[in-house]
């Protein structure tokens, strides 16, 4: 197994449990907080994928504008406790957003040789994600951890146990 493999490999497991965990939501279920400092679901999707854009957009400037500012600020950390939910998509805008994100993040860590992935990440991921590589690992990492928060809400609404 090669260095693309294994990111493809970690990027893969974390999207099927973060989709594991919101496969049975409804959209009023993305707005449920496991407890009333936390973030929501809807957040949380919203700030995953505008993170990983942010992220694949810095290594790669030339990628396709995927997202509109308009989305971006509104899972903006900022925005994190926005009252209302009219701003906010329903689970099947996040999870085609999702989707497009991931595929073009595949198709931007294709574009890297295996010598490539060991230059420098971007100046303002370094403390965490010190080279290219290490971005495709913070992005899904990333994602495992809001899953864990996820988990937490499905207990809340009384959800089965999924994984």
């Amino acid at each position: 197994m090669n260095a693309h493999q294994v990111l493809v490999e970690l990027l893969s497991t974390a999207r099927y449990v973060l989709t594991s965990y919101i496969e049975d939501f409804t959209d009023e279920d993305l707005l449920a907080r496991s407890i009333s400092d936390a973030h929501h679901a809807a957040w949380q999707l919203g700030h995953l994928i505008s993170s990983e854009y942010r992220m694949i957009k810095a290594i790669k400037p030339e990628i396709p504008e995927l997202l509109n500012s308009e989305f971006i600020q509104m899972h903006d950390k900022a925005n994190a406790f926005t009252p209302g939910t009219q701003h906010f998509a329903t689970k099947k805008e996040y999870l085609a957003l999702l989707s497009v994100v991931r595929s073009t993040t595949r198709e931007v860590l294709q574009s890297f040789s295996e010598q490539q992935l060991s230059e420098p990440g971007p100046e303002f991921m370094r403390s965490y994600a010190p080279t290219i590589g290490s971005v495709f690992t913070s992005i899904g990492s990333h994602e495992l951890m809001h899953a864990g928060q996820l988990a937490v809400i499905r207990r809340k609404l009384g959800k089965p146990v999924v994984i």
